[in-house]
């Protein structure tokens, strides 16, 4: 008789509601994939969009259903975000053995809300640094990958560069400004009044409150506008704060910016590739302290739905946990 797993199923799009506790077979690996024991995973912007559209970009909607499903998801369980332990490995995986504590990501995969998922050996699957706990290690892949891919990857950012972060205290925000900051950038946060204090605990020199100062209606004052906030700003708006050879990095950018950047050159639009590349360049920032993760809660598998509720206010100060260690710790 084959085991059983708890896991966080979806059958339906909507609202958090639609997310219950199920008991479903342990998955056995490929031969190219481990087997991990979830200590721990997270509640992204990019899971909330895949259970009900809250922050899909501007004309992207009927794409995405046709992506995962038009009438109603083809994978169940979601969670792209992974920390645990490798269980059992594949006939053809040499990287890993059984034992290692892993982290990683992987958003074409999923499955990370459940007790047990596969993921790709030689994939976005990298050696869990020992200084860091399960809840701090994947926290890091999604946010810090995306940042990293506009900052330097896309934008090619250098030190002495003016830089201004929209968002700068949510999940792919706080990362942009640690990692701007670590690339030599002069970092400018945008964010509420009471994230000021942690935007400058992160790095950014200046800080901007929304509520009492437009950012767009400054004159040519950045190098680079990386804008992670869906549906507040768009290029129209920041153009005039962009200098003339500035950048927008449009990392929540909707079908209006896909096509403008065809040729307007100052947009910049992409998907970070999840590979073991962009791994190794994340655990050499964490090894050499340039970025630390932000947690903001921590929520058992059991409250998943309340950790999609609080994620859906826009509201999270770094990254939403989901702990699936009974005592927590490392």
């Amino acid at each position: 008789m084959q085991e059983t797993m708890k896991a966080m199923v979806y059958r339906e799009y909507g609202p958090p509601s639609v997310l219950h506790l199920e008991d479903i077979p342990v998955p056995n690996p490929k031969a190219d994939e481990v087997l991990i024991k979830v200590r721990a995973t997270t509640v992204t912007t990019g899971d909330v969009n895949l259970r009900g559209f809250k922050f899909v970009p501007s004309g992207l909607k009927s794409l995405a259903r046709l992506a995962l499903g038009i009438s109603k998801p083809n994978k169940t369980i979601l969670g792209t975000e992974v920390a645990g332990d490798v269980i059992a490995v594949g006939s053809n995986v040499t990287r890993f053995k059984a034992g290692d504590a892993v982290f990683g990501i992987g958003s074409s995969q999923l499955g990370a809300y459940a007790e047990y998922v596969c993921r790709k050996a030689e994939g976005s699957l990298a050696l869990k640094p020992k200084h860091l706990s399960y809840e701090e290690a994947t926290a890091i892949p999604f946010g810090a990958g995306t940042a990293l891919y506009f900052l330097k990857q896309l934008g090619k950012v250098q030190a002495g560069q003016q830089v201004l972060i929209n968002g700068g205290s949510g999940g792919v925000g706080n990362y942009a400004v640690q990692i701007a900051a670590a690339l030599g950038a002069e970092v400018t946060g945008v964010c509420s009044t009471r994230n000021v204090e942690f935007v400058k605990s992160l790095g950014a020199q200046k800080v901007i409150d929304y509520s009492k100062q437009d950012f767009s209606q400054q004159t040519a004052a950045y190098d680079f506008i990386l804008d992670t906030v869906v549906g507040k700003m768009t290029y129209a708006q920041c153009k005039n704060a962009l200098k003339a050879n500035g950048r927008y990095l449009a990392v929540a950018g909707g079908l209006p910016e896909m096509l403008q950047s065809i040729w307007n050159k100052q947009i910049l639009v992409g998907t970070p590739s999840e590979n073991k590349a962009m791994m190794e360049a994340l655990l050499e920032l964490v090894e050499a302290g340039k970025i630390k993760a932000v947690i903001d809660r921590c929520y058992p598998l059991e409250e998943l739905a309340e950790a999609h509720t609080y994620v859906e206010t826009g509201r999270k100060r770094g990254n939403v946990i989901i702990s699936l260690q009974k005592e927590g710790g490392h």
